[in-house]
């Protein structure tokens, strides 16, 4: 069997892996795509920072445009925008009494003694205690006037349904209570002694 070279270079191109075709094919179109996508991104940042319009929009709302504004706007003179790099912030000093070491140690944090830090959480236990005091209280008189679900009807709850509004928000309330006790009891729990 007998073969030009045009038929065998043709056969050899088919015989290809089709991702390596698809990719000698695509390359062009790839490096192509991401030129005009670099192109567009630039033309917008700079269009971004140039020009701004006030535009009178649906209803009479003003609308702030930049770049492309249309009919009935107009171009507003804004300041250019002045920008200030910061700083350099510089290198702590390594040694003995250097701030970042005493930073990383804690010691430049102020200290409390522990008679007033014991003055303070006892005084946070009485007031805790207190609220707990307060909200067992409050907790109390919700369940009186619940009645285990069957609270006494009102004069203005002729209409059921303010008279179940009502029973369910009573619910709510005892529900809450109850968790705010239970929230406060875990907090004087952890308090130290």
């Amino acid at each position: 069997m007998f073969m030009d070279a045009s038929s065998r270079t043709a056969r050899r191109t088919l015989t290809l892996p089709r991702s390596l075709h698809q990719f000698r094919l695509g390359f062009p179109v790839l490096v192509s795509a991401v030129a005009l996508t670099l192109g567009t991104w630039a033309g917008q940042s700079s269009a971004q920072s140039s020009d701004v319009y006030v535009c009178t929009g649906p209803n009479g709302v003003p609308e702030y445009r930049n770049g492309n504004a249309g009919k009935g706007c107009k171009k507003l003179n804004l300041p250019e925008v002045v920008t200030v790099p910061g700083g350099r912030i510089a290198a702590p000093a390594k040694g003995a009494g250097s701030t970042a070491g005493a930073a990383a140690g804690g010691t430049s944090f102020p200290r409390v003694d522990s008679a007033t830090q014991k003055s303070r959480d006892g005084e946070r236990r009485a007031v805790l205690a207190q609220e707990l005091q307060a909200e067992e209280a409050k907790l109390q008189g919700l369940r009186a006037e619940y009645n285990n679900g069957q609270p006494e009807r009102q004069g203005n709850e002729r209409n059921y349904q303010k008279y179940l509004d009502r029973t369910a928000a009573l619910r709510d309330d005892i529900a809450r209570s109850e968790a705010n006790a239970a929230s406060l009891r875990r907090e004087l729990g952890n308090l130290k002694d």
